[in-house]
């Protein structure tokens, strides 16, 4: 295998890691396993090989979490894979569930020095066109405060933040639906027994599964203060 080839595996891996770890404190083998869509075995080599390279670390019986090395390297790759998005959907018209797919194969080619420049012509957006935060040049991050979907209470507006679910179905799906971040729902119903939440989208009402709403972050809409 090239060294390019490895190179790109590798990045793979600690940005896999970077999400999951986020998700749940460490990153397993199983979750690695369908998120990469590869074998047990392979996997297993492979964190093997970030470990003797210091990117990770193995917690017995748990997982593994990324050094402050690997941390690094995971920062710097999502940054590009983010403002690669945001150059996909606003300079070249591309429809935000193809955006991720497409960045996943131009993050691991573009030099800081291009991703500088994107970052400037793009006015230096805060965040992918699906909410999540663009690492900075020193791998600072910074998180909007943000609530799942599901813990929003009937009758409340919120507005959407970011969306979790980045494959191309569920994105489009959403996108059918008016979910984006920066658009305002409204919580209409939660059906009891783990059924259906009802949101109001701009006037028009539709259900949405509660698995999928786990992926919708959503934050309270900003009160003004009545005048005295």
């Amino acid at each position: 295998m090239a060294q390019s080839e490895v190179s790109a595996v590798v990045e793979e891996y600690l940005e896999a890691i970077y999400r999951l770890q986020k998700k749940h404190s460490v990153a397993n083998t199983g979750d690695l396993v369908k998120q990469l869509h590869v074998a047990p075995g392979t996997v297993t080599n492979t964190i093997q090989r970030l470990e003797k390279h210091r990117l990770v670390k193995h917690i017995p019986y748990k997982g593994v979490k990324l050094t402050a090395k690997g941390r690094r390297l995971a920062l710097k790759l999502l940054r590009k894979h983010r403002l690669a998005e945001r150059l996909l959907t606003e300079m070249l018209d591309i429809n935000w569930h193809k955006a991720h797919a497409y960045a996943c194969k131009l993050e691991h080619s573009l030099p800081d020095e291009v991703l500088n420049h994107i970052e400037e012509t793009l006015e230096h957006p805060e965040t992918c066109p699906h909410g999540h935060p663009i690492p900075s040049e020193t791998g600072h991050v910074t998180e909007e405060t943000a609530k799942p979907l599901l813990e929003a209470s009937v009758g409340e507006s919120v507005e959407v933040v970011k969306v979790e679910e980045e494959s191309e179905e569920r994105l489009r799906y959403f996108e059918g639906l008016g979910i984006l971040p920066g658009m305002i729902l409204k919580i209409e119903e939660k059906a009891p027994f783990d059924g259906p939440i009802t949101l109001n989208i701009n006037g028009e009402r539709c259900a949405v599964g509660r698995s999928l709403a786990t992926m919708i972050h959503v934050k309270p809409l900003q009160q003004t203060l009545p005048k005295r």
